[in-house]
């Protein structure tokens, strides 16, 4: 008896060290041994409290309020850090409110790309056939509309608009790159074991798809996510930077970064434009490199697996 105990523990053990870690662990393994994408990730931590928590303690109308006076104050007069705009509303608090603004319009769409695409991802991908070939069809021509055109044109003809606004207009085209990623992988997904035996065993296709191939896919989704909101934030900043963004009274980095249109303010007043760009660059640098290290654990945990 005591032998048949002893062999069943080593069993035991010989199985939990034969088990792969779990996903959450290969994540974290590949980005704790990775320093730049750690010291990336607490750029963005920073950057997430420099904006949400510092937006906490200012007043939407002071940090709009003009007050000719206090216009063109340069860095540190008058008590402002940043320096104040041709209106005297104080550069650092429009910093922060503006991006505060930028991030969230980039999460926002991000958001409904991802649950569109995804949907009409997993659609095409696991029926394939006419389905995939209509819907391919669609997500074709959309693609081939000239986006930044067409969103300028909708922004000055649409009555009373707003942020929310803008979030359904750049929605209404990036998620079809969303939507053709996830095909992709679905494709691949649907000719295996698993997926056969569920359908052989009577599952629904919705259970299958939601419960079987979409967990399989999980780390593209999370590599994907981050990558999608910082192109959809350099998106909004861009269509601020021209004035057809965010409105006028709405503080963002591309607002910011559209005074330097002009050649005076290049040369003479940097500190209305260059925060706002170091902190998009930084914005943008940053979820780059916790991306690609994303990617690399998502490889990592198909080797393993």
């Amino acid at each position: 008896m005591a032998k048949d105990k002893s062999s069943k523990n080593e069993n035991k053990k010989e199985n939990q060290v034969s088990l792969p870690p779990s996903g959450f662990k290969v994540v974290m393994r590949e980005i704790t041994h990775d320093k730049v994408a750690m010291t990336a990730f607490s750029i963005i931590v920073l950057i997430l409290i420099f904006t949400f928590i510092g937006s906490m303690f200012l007043s939407g109308k002071n940090v709009t309020e003009v007050n000719i006076a206090n216009a063109y104050y340069g860095w540190g007069e008058a008590g402002h850090l940043l320096g104040t705009d041709d209106g005297g509303r104080d550069v650092l608090q429009e910093l922060i409110v503006g991006g505060r603004n930028s991030i969230l319009i980039g999460i926002s769409v991000t958001v409904v790309c991802e649950v569109v695409g995804l949907v009409v991802g997993l659609v095409t991908g696991y029926y394939g056939g006419v389905v995939d070939a209509i819907i391919m069809r669609i997500v074709d021509f959309i693609q081939i509309l000239p986006m930044m055109p067409i969103i300028i044109v909708l922004t000055t003809t649409i009555p009373n608009y707003n942020a929310v606004t803008l979030v359904w207009l750049i929605s209404m085209f990036g998620w079809t790159g969303t939507a053709r990623y996830y095909r992709s992988f679905v494709l691949s997904q649907r000719g295996r074991d698993y997926v056969l035996a569920s359908k052989t065993s009577g599952s629904s296709d919705l259970k299958i798809m939601f419960k079987e191939v979409l967990p399989n896919i999980s780390s593209m989704i999370i590599i994907d996510v981050v990558l999608t909101v910082a192109g959809n934030i350099g998106i909004e900043t861009s269509l601020s930077f021209l004035g057809y963004g965010l409105p006028p009274t709405t503080p963002s980095l591309g607002t910011l970064i559209g005074f330097a249109n002009d050649p005076v303010n290049v040369t003479t007043r940097p500190w209305l434009w260059l925060p706002a760009t170091i902190l998009l660059l930084l914005i943008s640098l940053s979820i780059n490199y916790v991306g690609r290290a994303l990617q690399r654990a998502g490889d990592a945990r198909q080797r393993e697996n």
